[in-house]
């Protein structure tokens, strides 16, 4: 008897189980590259073109206040895969191949995968992690095959249009079908043709987009398994005209997302019926976590977003949080954070322009056409702000009377508290994440591998990072006061070279080149590119200048650094032409790009 019972309770206990498997919702996850929620119809665009996906929201819910936590592909990507911001790991250059510990932090569809999902990608990854092949964490990494999906049930599905993607906008502005008056223009940007048509361009590629998104919806209906899959769409950050994408305002992180649930899975519905518009605060940190939440999969204890979905549902965040680090050839170092109406942007590196010369998107007809504007005297103040130096660490935008962050609100008394309170949680938020950007990349680099380290492993260790010391360091000098003079002298003498780049970065701003002198032989390239810098703008070329030459001349590790700053500096530069020239970048693109556009510009 008592055996018997065991077999019923087995079989009771198998059938539930089935039970489950079978109820388990497919996912499909559709994402378009580049594109705003300003390309999309639902979101208020009168002259954009996308019936699949308003079909969509129509049948779903469309989330109005969803924002990227990084402006740009592979920082982004790296998010995603994760569960973790990028800042914490030490992914977040675009682009880079640093490995984290993978044994400690699996891909999302490991976890899927493991739970009896079958992991599907079509075909974009760009996850920015070395160590790890990033197609291994899939079944199927190629194109999809709904024959295939049929027999894969539960599946998670991912889709990845290319259409919307920055390159579309390049080339030449011929065969264009929307009518280039057709559109409003972003107050920093000219009225010009060359700007409409390339406005019109993308207009074009987001409607091919939409229709791709109209064929895949299409494909799921025909295979018999819409009623049972959730789709999702979303982009994969903002952009695409100039300044957006790589920014941190509302045009490179304001993003589109739109979630369709069966009615078998009403239960995990945000809104008491499909059609409506969910007001919830949701970062992109946040999206892993809660399709594992709907896939019934047990969420791991190290993801950093909060669950905005279904049973698991956690309390809505006050505050999204924003990142900027390398762009490719070029450098920069931001964060941001806003509470849907005000964005606070904090600047480490204020010394450099907003807008540099990029070599992929100067292959942009209106990139060239902006700065051409500018540089013939043409442009408003507002056009042309965007090419000087941002002189200002920090900046304050309201973003619902000025959606395109142009008045800045930081030096205005009425703003002031709201200014503090997002100073405090941007700070309190880059504790508790464990931001490893207070160092500069080719430094932080090096130390983590002298330390045989992940930089993720490295950064924990606060005798190796001390994170905190370097957010005050860091604060001091960007106050850009006088009153500090002497505490970042005492900065450039720590034993700490954290503490030290900091204390360089704050007598530069304020010109003061008391101590410049012995730092040109710091151990660190960084500080030495810093302090030869600050002697140069007070007049001591010589000494700055030929610093700057035997960093070059030594194939320095922080060479790409040495070179973004020889642009800065101006025609002063211009004198290392010679040493430049001879130097042979064909190993390094990045390298490469620097090369040719200053002997260029110089010539």
């Amino acid at each position: 008897m008592r055996q018997l019972f065991v077999f019923i309770g087995l079989v009771a206990w198998v059938n539930g189980t089935l039970a489950f498997m079978v109820e388990r919702p497919n996912i499909l996850w559709i994402t378009s590259e580049d594109n705003n929620v300003n390309w999309v119809g639902c979101y208020g665009n009168e002259w954009v073109k996308t019936p699949h996906i308003d079909g969509l929201a129509a049948e779903g819910f469309r989330y109005s206040e969803v924002y990227a936590n990084a402006p740009v592909c592979a920082p982004s990507r790296s998010t995603w895969i994760t569960g973790m911001y990028a800042i914490t790991m030490g992914t977040q250059p675009m682009r880079s191949r640093n490995e984290i510990p993978h044994d400690e932090i699996p891909y999302y569809p490991d976890l899927l995968r493991s739970a009896g999902y079958y992991v599907g990608n079509d075909s974009k990854t760009d996850y920015n992690i070395g160590g790890r092949e990033d197609q291994s964490c899939w079944d199927n990494p190629k194109k999809v095959n709904w024959e295939q999906l049929q027999q894969q049930e539960p599946f998670f599905q991912v889709l990845s249009f290319y259409e919307s993607h920055e390159s579309r906008i390049q080339g030449e502005l011929v065969d264009i079908e929307h009518d280039p008056m057709h559109t409003n223009l972003r107050a920093y940007h000219p009225d010009v043709p060359e700007i409409r048509k390339n406005y019109a361009k993308y207009y074009d590629a987001i409607k091919r987009m939409d229709q791709q998104v109209g064929d895949a919806l299409a494909a799921l209906e025909a295979s018999g398994m819409a009623d049972r899959t959730i789709v999702i769409y979303t982009s994969d950050h903002g952009g695409v005209l100039p300044r957006s994408k790589r920014y941190l305002y509302n045009t490179g992180l304001h993003c589109p997302l739109i979630v369709r649930i069966p009615a078998q899975y009403q239960s995990l519905w945000p809104l008491e019926a499909p059609g409506g518009v969910v007001d919830r605060l949701v970062s992109f940190v946040d999206m892993p976590k809660t399709w594992l939440s709907l896939a019934g999969v047990e969420v791991p204890s190290h993801y950093q977003g909060r669950t905005f979905l279904g049973d698991d549902q956690e309390p809505e965040a006050t505050y999204h949080y924003a990142f900027r680090g390398r762009m490719d050839e070029r450098f920069d170092c931001a964060r941001a954070v806003h509470n849907k109406r005000f964005l606070l942007v904090r600047n480490y590196i204020p010394y450099a322009p907003w807008v540099q010369h990029l070599e992929y998107q100067w292959k942009i007809p209106a990139m060239r056409a902006w700065e051409s504007h500018v540089q013939m005297g043409k442009a408003t103040p507002i056009q042309a702000r965007p090419f000087s130096a941002k002189a200002a660490s920090e900046e304050l935008y309201d973003m619902k009377a000025d959606p395109d962050s142009v008045f800045n609100l930081i030096n205005d008394p009425e703003y002031m508290a709201i200014a503090a309170e997002l100073r405090s949680a941007l700070h309190a938020w880059q504790l508790e994440v464990l931001d490893t950007g207070l160092i500069p990349e080719s430094e932080r680099t090096r130390m983590a591998a002298d330390a045989n380290l992940t930089i993720y492993e490295w950064a924990e260790n606060a005798e190796q990072y001390p994170l905190k010391s370097l957010l005050h360091s860091a604060d001091m000098a960007l106050e850009q006061d006088h009153k500090n003079h002497a505490a970042l002298q005492m900065l450039c003498r720590s034993s700490y070279l954290g503490e030290r780049y900091w204390g360089a970065v704050g007598l530069f701003l304020i010109k003061d080149d008391s101590v410049a002198a012995p730092l040109l032989m710091d151990e660190s390239h960084e500080v030495r590119a810093i302090a030869a810098w600050t002697l140069i703008q007070n007049g001591r070329e010589k000494e700055g200048l030929s610093t700057l030459r035997r960093l070059i001349k030594n194939d320095s590790y922080a060479l790409l650094k040495v070179l973004n700053i020889l642009d800065w500096m101006g025609p002063v530069a211009q004198s290392l032409e010679d040493c430049l020239a001879k130097k042979d970048f064909q190993a390094d693109a990045n390298l490469k790009k620097m090369q040719q556009y200053l002997l260029h510009k110089w010539n």
